[in-house]
This record gives C-alpha cells, sequence and structure tokens, in this order.
C-alpha cells in the first residue's frame, strides 16, 4: 500500500518518509511518529491502518540525521541501538522533521492534518501540540512526558497509557494532568509499554483495539 518519499525539513535537511494512502479521496491528513526502532514494520502497518480508515498517513524517518534507513527489532542489540540513536537525536530537530511531513502532509491533501506517536513519538506528538501546528495531536505511553508537563497545547490532545508500564512512572502522567485537566488521558489495565505494537511481547490485542477505536473517533472528530 505505501511507498517512500523523499521530504525536506525547514533548515534543508532532506528525509525519508513512508507515504500510505488511502484507496479514495482522503479525509485528512496524519503523521505516524516512530518509536526509537525507526520506520521499520510495525510503524508501516500502522500508516497502512489508518490509510485503511482514509487518511493520507506519513511516518517520518527521524533517525536519518543520524543514520538513515534504520529499522530495528524491540530486543537484544537492536534495542540497545535505539536508545543510542535516541540519545543522539536533537529534539529541535525531530519536530522540524515532524513538521515537514505535516507540511508534505498539507500540501497533499488540502485538508487537516494530526499527528499520531508512539514512545518518542508520543512525546513528540506532545510537544508538535504545543510548539507545531498539527489540528489534533495522539500519544501512546509517550516517554518523559512528565519533563514537558508545562508545555501547552494548542490542540485537542489525547493521550494513552498502560497502567503496568514500567518506563513512565504515573506521576509523570499525573504532572500533565494536573497542569492541563483538559487533555484526555486514558488508562488500560493490564497493559504495559508498548502494548499497541502486536510485534512486541508486551502486545495486549484488548488494550491495543480499544486505544485504536478511541484514538481513530477522536481524530475523526477534530480532524474531519
Amino acid at each position: 500500500m505505501g511507498k517512500s518519499v523523499t521530504i525536506q525539513a525547514a533548515d534543508g535537511h532532506d528525509l525519508s518518509a513512508y507515504v500510505a494512502k488511502p484507496a479514495g479521496e482522503p479525509l485528512a491528513g496524519l503523521v505516524v511518529i516512530q518509536e526509537i526502532f525507526g520506520v521499520n514494520r510495525h510503524i508501516r502497518s500502522v500508516a497502512d491502518s489508518y490509510a485503511k480508515d482514509g487518511f493520507f498517513a506519513v511516518a517520518p524517518a527521524l533517525f536519518d540525521r543520524a543514520e538513515r534507513g534504520v529499522e530495528l527489532s524491540y530486543e537484544g542489540e537492536d534495542a540497545k541501538k535505539g536508545m543510542a540513536l535516541l540519545q543522539k537525536t536533537d529534539i529541535k530537530k525531530a519536530l522540524a522533521d515532524v513538521d515537514a511531513a505535516l507540511a508534505f502532509a498539507r500540501k497533499e491533501t488540502e485538508k487537516r492534518v494530526g499527528v499520531i506517536g508512539y514512545c518518542f513519538g508520543g512525546l513528540l506528538a506532545w510537544l508538535s501540540a504545543a510548539r507545531l501546528h498539527p489540528d489534533a495531536a495522539v500519544g501512546y505511553y509517550a516517554g518523559r512526558i512528565g519533563s514537558f508537563a508545562g508545555e501547552t497545547p494548542r490542540v485537542p490532545v489525547q493521550l494513552h497509557f498502560g497502567k503496568l508500564d514500567t518506563h513512565i512512572p504515573a506521576e509523570q502522567v499525573e504532572a500533565v494532568h494536573a497542569a492541563h485537566p483538559e487533555i484526555e488521558i486514558h488508562w488500560y489495565e493490564g497493559a504495559g509499554h508498548g502494548f499497541n505494537c502486536d510485534m512486541r511481547a508486551s502486545y495486549n490485542p484488548q488494550a491495543a483495539a480499544l486505544a485504536r477505536g478511541r484514538a481513530l473517533a477522536f481524530l475523526k472528530k477534530h480532524l474531519l
């Protein structure tokens, strides 16, 4: 369904992006923001799934500034490499790349564009809502979000967290809720970090399906 394209950030950096188009006229655009494992098979499948729901989905390769073609699995050396690449990633530059994907989706669709991100991408979705100009944002298990609780979203935001997530202390999420009680936050019993990914041991199909339904309804409400 999808294909790779090249887009350009405001600073002149060229990055690749996976694009999945719907069968007919797109309902809206959607930027799918990766985890620390690159634009791998899971992220491409997320983009494909939203394209099937009518969205023009774009997944920018945010690690292209450090290494091109990154596509990692979730265990062992690949997981270590993902963490190492994360340490090399400048958040402001990553947001510039997300912004390029937003601009590309807007140009291609001439419609509203949202963002949806997972883990590292969940944090970037939150920061995109505060610093960029999407029309809505969805974040799954956003790492380190408590450190950015003081950021003020300009658009509607929906957040998803697993009750068993050992990577994100509940205090981080509570800090966001305290600062922004209007934000829609969902917790999932029995779900850990990465519960949405069917390629990880932590996959929770019930939580994933419930969160997916909520995210789709939220995006349609604010983008259509």
